[in-house]
């Protein structure tokens, strides 16, 4: 049995406003939750990965980069249930960023399976132009969308994740 979320007809229109931006033409999946979901993901996915080039992070380590400088000494899984990302796959990533000389991971004194995450002084360096880069895509799809339909497009994003089990 599903769950019922209760949207607005506008907050779904905005979430197609956004996924008007791939200009494809009209087939069976136009409809689809899966297939313009993940089109939207590739496309932000580009978009992002152009932003943090500069920085040789792929947009899901630049991400984990910024909660990292944001929270020093984050726990590993702390951080995987913050992206909401697997461990396994936190861990895949913190082991590029660690090779980059981006982050640090520390044994806890209190549990010596826990991994604690802290930005080196290369990370550090970076994170104003980390923000802005990741600010000025925020910036350009507002401008694209519109900011109030952005913002409802990603509540509604949310409120449709939070809804599955």
């Amino acid at each position: 049995m599903g769950h019922y979320v209760p949207f607005s007809s506008s907050g779904i229109a905005k979430v197609v406003v956004l996924l008007t931006m791939f200009h494809y033409s009209w087939h069976m999946f136009d409809h689809c939750l899966y297939f313009n979901t993940s089109a939207l993901a590739r496309r932000l996915e580009r978009e992002w990965a152009e932003a943090f080039e500069p920085f040789d992070v792929t947009p899901a380590q630049g991400f984990m980069l910024r909660a990292v400088i944001d929270r020093p000494g984050m726990l590993q899984r702390e951080l995987s249930d913050e992206l909401s990302i697997a461990r396994p796959t936190a861990t895949r990533a913190l082991d590029g960023l660690e090779s980059k000389g981006y982050i640090e991971r520390r044994r806890t004194g209190e549990d010596g399976r826990e991994v604690s995450i802290f930005p080196t002084a290369k990370a550090l360096a970076i994170k104003a132009g980390l923000n802005g880069a990741s600010g000025a895509v925020t910036a350009r799809l507002k401008r694209v969308l519109g900011g109030t339909e952005f913002t409802d497009a990603v509540s509604t994003i949310r409120e449709v994740r939070a809804a599955l089990p």
